[in-house]
């Protein structure tokens, strides 16, 4: 399994946002623009908070099962990689997301903040981004901590073991 290249995170936040502000321009010229929701930032934020409990929650039982604790509890190697596919897949989609939000963000911000409903909009646009930079950092401890340690033995170059 490959780890996550912080390039392609910031690279999808980067397209989605620039598509959302274009589609944002767009919109307005129509009279309307789609809302953010309020669910928005906190749906992100419960998943950046499950991400970094199971992450803390893996630390401590590896670091158990390491200095042999007669009372660890292991952590079975089909499970830590369901929960890193998981962390990477959601890294991705709040990249995305927040990409997106920031892009609608960015284009309230610029088309003026006069009208209420456009400024709660841009602070639950910014809380978006926020939670999701959150999901994103929880995902990439999750994939260190479930990081099988480097075996020098499989390294190319090494010499063979006797």
């Amino acid at each position: 399994m490959k780890q996550l290249q912080i390039k392609v995170l910031v690279g999808l936040f980067l397209v989605a946002g620039v598509l959302a502000w274009s589609g944002a321009r767009l919109w307005d010229a129509f009279g309307t623009l789609p809302g953010v929701p309020m669910a928005a930032p906190i749906v992100l934020a419960l998943i950046a908070a499950v991400l970094a409990g199971t992450a803390f929650s893996f630390r401590s039982r590896l670091r158990a099962q390491r200095e042999r604790r007669p009372d660890a509890k292991g952590v079975d190697p089909l499970v830590a990689a369901r929960v890193v596919v998981f962390g990477q897949a959601s890294a991705l989609v709040a990249a995305l997301v927040a990409g997106l939000y920031g892009g609608v963000g960015v284009f309230l911000l610029t088309s003026g903040l006069d009208l209420a409903p456009r400024r709660d909009q841009a602070i639950y646009a910014g809380l978006s981004v926020l939670a999701g930079a959150a999901v994103v950092v929880a995902a990439i401890f999750l994939e260190r901590v479930c990081k099988l340690p480097d075996d020098s033995d499989d390294e190319p170059g090494a010499a063979p073991a006797a």
